[in-house]
């Protein structure tokens, strides 16, 4: 039996969006913001797409279900450190952006190994930010690489998204400590 089947297209498409990490650094590191992108462009439709056979077909699998929000993030924290680095956004932005995203992956792997896989969906507030932190690592990019925009414009945009980062942080460890008490404290009274 081979180990590749079509269910892995799915896997192999993000896996390929994890290689596109470094490059997209790179990119903004070298002040090259046309073709980090381009790149960025390229991760979020094969994003859209491995979601899209991964749903459409059934080619669901446990492996993707880590991949696939292990490379959001990687190309998120890694997109938001090189612009703090390089000055285009606010280095407390980036550290934000981190911390909530280690807190959420500190208490997963905390409440696993505690009890069991935490089987959480993201909250409107938590889409939000995501698509709020997109919008402004776009909306720099695009400043940089084309066409200069407002400035209030970006300053709406950072403190929106610093607001949601820190809301949906809370959120999340609010949300996960009350099932983690809510667990020990079942387990004991059985």
């Amino acid at each position: 039996m081979s180990w590749f089947s079509l269910r892995q297209i799915p896997n192999l498409i993000t896996v390929m969006r994890i290689l596109l990490v470094l490059p997209t650094v790179v990119m903004i590191l070298q002040r090259r913001f046309d073709w980090a992108l381009a790149l960025f462009f390229v991760a979020g439709v094969s994003d859209a797409l491995d979601g899209f056979l991964a749903k459409h077909y059934g080619w669901i699998t446990r492996l993707g279900s880590l991949l696939d929000p292990i490379a959001d993030k990687l190309l998120m924290v890694s997109s938001y450190t090189a612009c703090a680095w390089i000055g285009l956004l606010p280095g407390w932005l980036a550290f934000l952006v981190v911390a909530r995203d280690l807190v959420i992956l500190l208490g997963a792997v905390a409440y696993y190994l505690l009890l069991h896989p935490f089987e959480g969906q993201p909250t409107w507030i938590s889409k939000f930010n995501t698509l709020l932190q997109i919008l402004l690592l776009l909306a720099v990019l695009w400043h940089y690489a084309f066409m200069p925009l407002p400035l209030f414009a970006f300053e709406g945009l950072i403190y929106l998204t610093t607001v949601t980062t820190v809301v949906s942080g809370l959120q999340y460890v609010t949300l996960w400590g009350r099932h983690f008490f809510r667990e020990i404290g079942g387990g004991k009274k059985a």
